[in-house]
């Protein structure tokens, strides 16, 4: 079972049965950014490398639209954000730098995401 660190994932199922799983993790950027924040981003990158790294070698049919007959298709968004960035935020401790990942899949595919990813799944609450 792949381990990850940086990357938790919030499950959601459509009408239709699609598996969906979003995650987001940020890492400090910039003058005042944390000792190894640089280490952290490569990381963060280097977790979503791994997810689609497993998601084509099980399902080799995606990444492409559900629609179509793929099992899975992804968006990836690696985004600096704070002063200087399009949207406008001022913050004094500088920047961040987020990095979203989202997958959906046919059923098969998210029961096999699940089972593969289970320490990287957000708990619900009870």
């Amino acid at each position: 079972m792949p381990t990850l660190h940086c990357l938790s994932f919030d499950l959601s199922l459509d009408t239709d049965g699609v598996h969906t799983f979003d995650a987001q993790a940020a890492a400090a950027v910039g003058a005042v950014a944390a000792v190894g924040s640089d280490a952290m981003l490569a990381q963060i990158r280097a977790e979503v490398q791994q997810v689609l790294a497993w998601a084509s070698a099980h399902f080799p049919d995606g990444p492409g639209p559900l629609d179509e007959g793929c099992s899975w298709c992804h968006d990836v968004q690696d985004q600096r954000d704070g002063p200087g960035s399009s949207d406008g935020a001022d913050s004094p401790h500088g920047q961040w730098h987020t990095v979203s990942l989202s997958l959906s899949g046919t059923p098969a595919f998210g029961e096999a995401f699940a089972q593969a990813f289970a320490n990287a799944l957000a708990q619900s609450p009870d």
